[in-house]
């Protein structure tokens, strides 16, 4: 999904910045990255040099140590940028929860500040690939979001742990939630089950077919843009993107 939309607004004329902020990050190969070079990516939270460089603090000194909570970060996406398009950049921010560190850690300061920075640019779309679940409510950043895209499958479980993160999304004041529909086969069933599972407080909702190209895709370790033009999912998020696009207050 992220994948998708990013190259969508792409294709028409944004320029765009795709934050990988999972744990365990693979967008690098869903936008077509080589293998071998999409897995010796550093992302920003793990890249212990250059959080000394800008923090002042190694992470791993120990307790008690001080560093900047505000590091110069304007400069990381054209240093640290991998370059898809010419519009395309892809920067691997990697997991913000502290938990493992047991404290706010220079990195995570980093890939924090670094997050924030970008999301307060108006001259760029950017699309953050978040961990799956609630995590990114905890971390102070989804209320930097214009949209919240929730992604579900067509099933009440996935729907319910949907309808959670879209109300925590407005509880953080989220300005837009848009519900994505993934891997649908039947539009009329998986309409009705919103309905069911989300009424009467269903956000905007956008169904993407199931799409075995997507699936051969996977299979084979390529990335989207390997798809062929009338591949369903692709159309669907395109259309996705013209949504976004005509709900955002922004030209």
């Amino acid at each position: 999904m992220a994948a998708l939309l990013a190259m969508a607004f792409a294709s028409n004329g944004y320029n765009v910045i795709a934050l990988d902020a999972d744990s365990v990050p693979n967008l690098a190969l869903s936008l077509g990255v080589p293998r071998e070079r999409a897995e010796a990516i550093v992302p920003l939270s793990k890249n212990e040099k250059l959080a000394e460089e800008r923090t002042g603090a190694r992470p791993g000194e120990g307790w008690g140590i001080l560093f900047s909570l505000t590091p110069k970060v304007d400069d990381i996406a054209d240093k640290y940028g991998i370059k898809i398009l010419d519009n395309l950049k892809l920067v691997v921010v990697g997991s913000i929860d502290a938990s493992k560190e047991g404290c706010m850690c220079p990195a995570i300061a980093l890939a924090r500040a670094f997050l924030l920075h970008v999301m307060i640019r108006r001259n760029d779309v950017v699309i953050v690939d978040s961990e799956a679940g609630a995590e990114v409510f905890g971390r102070g950043l989804a209320e930097k979001f214009e949209f919240n895209v929730t992604v579900a499958e067509p099933t009440v479980k996935s729907l319910s742990i949907a309808s959670k993160l879209i109300r925590m999304a407005n509880e953080l004041g989220v300005a837009k939630n848009v519900l994505a529909v993934n891997k649908v086969r039947d539009h009329i069933k998986a309409l009705r089950l919103v309905a069911k599972v989300l009424h009467p407080e269903a956000p905007p909702t956008h169904l993407i077919r199931w799409d075995d190209n997507v699936v051969k895709a996977e299979e084979e370790g390529l990335g989207l843009n390997t798809l062929p033009r009338n591949s369903p999912a692709k159309e669907d998020v395109f259309h996705l993107m013209s949504k976004l696009i005509s709900f955002s207050k922004r030209p």
